[in-house]
């Protein structure tokens, strides 16, 4: 697991590819301050598909520990958003990036006190659930 930082031209193509349809939309957060717009969904093979969605949180609030049918690549679009993967911590600053292998029980937290917000690119089995709350610990 290895925060990469993006520099350069290609730090350029990124913002300007990704960022700009992304900031049209409205950091609107849900009662547990989360806000979660998809931005692209489409056919990837027969049996999976790419999905773009921001992801916005609200001043220090966490996501908690969940799983994909599918692989994700977490890019911090503003704010510091803090990962706990595999009993790690990982902590990405806007323009870093997390490769999530499929099935990693992973979770999210904003450790500033504006919104963080990211990109959550999936590409994930089409007949599964994106996303599932992993089970709590006995």
């Amino acid at each position: 697991m290895k925060a990469v930082k993006f520099g350069g031209a290609l730090a350029l193509a990124l913002a300007a590819t990704a960022a700009w349809p992304l900031t049209a939309f409205a950091q609107k957060l849900d009662a547990n301050g989360i806000g979660r717009t998809e931005v692209v969904r489409h056919d990837f093979d027969g049996e999976r598909e790419a999905i773009q969605v921001k992801v916005d949180f609200g001043p220090h609030v966490g996501f908690p520990a969940h799983t994909h049918p599918g692989v994700e690549i977490a890019y911090v679009l503003e704010g510091t958003i803090e990962y706990e993967m595999n009993g790690k911590k990982i902590v990405l600053k806007a323009g870093e990036s997390l490769y999530i292998p499929a099935g990693a029980v992973h979770s999210a937290r904003n450790t500033g006190a504006d919104i963080a917000s990211e990109l959550a690119t999936y590409l994930v089995d089409k007949h599964k659930p994106v996303l599932v709350l992993a089970k709590p610990a006995k």
